[in-house]
């Protein structure tokens, strides 16, 4: 099944952002350190042209730490960029996001005396960007929610004197052309569960856990041999879990809710499913 989710909300708040970029001297976005590339809009991309971002990689306690560091050595090479990790214990704070915006403002020979500063902050639906807000002001301005698309619209707050952040709802792109991103996205929770197939995206998900994390799984679910093929994987997890049917047979929707469940919640330990690429070779 092909995953697609853009509805009305979503093309609107891609509008009014595109309106809004005269006003703006930089841009934050959330991604997911466990996908950094694939939880990366590439209308955002556009969007900010040669403006300066700073990459928030947030959930990074449920990412592998050193993966995490290859990341953010990626981001910090990269023009006009900078890019720090969090998770429920950072401490974040406005006089922060003000310092990154004026060492990425000075980097690029933008003006910092300018009286008034606007920083946009985005993400895609889910990465954890209300939360981030709401830990950042010490106050509660973002409505959070483990379903995707609960912010519905901008507010603007004030950092400190002179520099705004401006909330956005969170947004995906019209065409997810990158299928095997989407599914990762969907493993993630970026997708709303009625979007999309449970069965699908959990099979998806076991065949790469069994190609690259075995060992997580036979520690999650007690396995001491894993089987070659995904099916007998989800039939080996569904009477672990007792995800059965009256008449022994598994229950895909229970198992595949659980399976995602797992990975969501960190059950399965660190995983980090994406790699940075590799440098560019130096031209001779």
């Amino acid at each position: 099944m092909s995953i697609s989710w853009y509805p009305g909300h979503m093309h609107k708040a891609n509008k009014e952002m595109a309106k809004l970029m005269g006003q703006i001297d930089m841009m934050i976005e959330v991604l997911d350190a466990r996908m950094p590339m694939a939880s990366s809009n590439p209308r955002l991309r556009q969007l900010r042209g040669d403006r300066p971002c700073l990459h928030i990689l947030n959930k990074a306690d449920l990412a592998d730490p050193v993966l995490t560091g290859q990341w953010l050595s990626w981001f910090n090479r990269q023009r006009g960029s900078h890019a720090v990790a969090t998770d429920p214990d950072s401490s974040l704070k406005p006089a922060d996001l003000v310092r990154h915006g004026q060492r990425l403002l000075q980097q690029l020979d933008r003006a910092v005396t300018r009286n008034r500063h606007q920083i946009l902050i985005a993400g895609i639906p889910n990465v954890g960007k209300s939360t981030i807000m709401n830990r950042l002001l010490g106050r509660k301005v973002a409505r959070t929610g483990n379903e995707p698309a609960v912010t519905k619209g901008q507010q603007r707050i004030r950092l400190q004197e002179g520099w705004y952040l401006i909330d956005t709802p969170g947004v995906l792109w019209p065409r997810l052309e990158d299928q095997e991103a989407a599914y990762r996205l969907a493993m993630a929770g970026a997708i709303r569960n009625t979007a999309m197939e449970f069965e699908d995206v959990a099979f998806f998900a076991a065949e790469l856990f069994l190609r690259d994390f075995p060992a997580r799984l036979k520690q999650r679910y007690d396995i001491d041999e894993l089987p070659d093929d995904v099916e007998s994987l989800m039939t080996l997890i569904a009477a672990r879990r007792g995800c059965l049917r009256k008449n022994g047979q598994p229950d895909w929707h229970r198992v595949s809710e659980r399976l995602l469940q797992d990975y969501r919640g960190g059950q399965l330990g660190h995983l980090t499913l994406e790699s940075p690429p590799p440098p560019r070779p130096n031209p001779d």
